[in-house]
Parts: C-alpha cells; sequence; structure tokens
C-alpha cells in the first residue's frame, strides 16, 4: 500500500456522506463504509492478491467509518 492509496479514505467518507445526504439510514453507513473499502481494496490497491485486497479494504473501511463518526463528534461538541 502507497501513501497514494489513502486517498481512498477521504474518499469513501465523501460517498457516504452524499448516501446520508439522500437519505441513506445512518445506521447502514458503517456498512456502507466496510462495503466501499473492501471493494476499494480489491480492485484498486490488490487486484492481484484478494486476501490482502479484503484486509487493506477492511482497514481502509474501518478508518473512514471511525474518522466520520470522531469528526461528527467533535463538531457536535463544539456547535
Amino acid at each position: 500500500m502507497e501513501i497514494y492509496d489513502v486517498v481512498l479514505i477521504p474518499l469513501i467518507i465523501g460517498i457516504v456522506e452524499l448516501l446520508k445526504m439522500y437519505g441513506m439510514p445512518r445506521r447502514l453507513l458503517p456498512f456502507i463504509s466496510l462495503l466501499f473499502g473492501v471493494v476499494g481494496g480489491i480492485i484498486y490497491i490488490y487486484p492481484e492478491d484478494i486476501k490482502a485486497g479484503i484486509l487493506v479494504g477492511l482497514m481502509m473501511g474501518l478508518s473512514a467509518s471511525g474518522l466520520y463518526a470522531g469528526g461528527r463528534t467533535v463538531i457536535e461538541k463544539t456547535e
């Protein structure tokens, strides 16, 4: 995984935010984040190694959902 591949995490966050704006139930957003992470890991980062793609995708999806939840908490506390 290269430093340029980490850019997928904010991309996942942005897509999940768009889905939230269009009415996606909040309880599904972490699962969608994981799904996008795994798909990105398999297709973009490790297309030749499915296991590594799944592992990295899970890491990216969990990071994206954690960053989303953590950022939301900080924003709510400052308002």
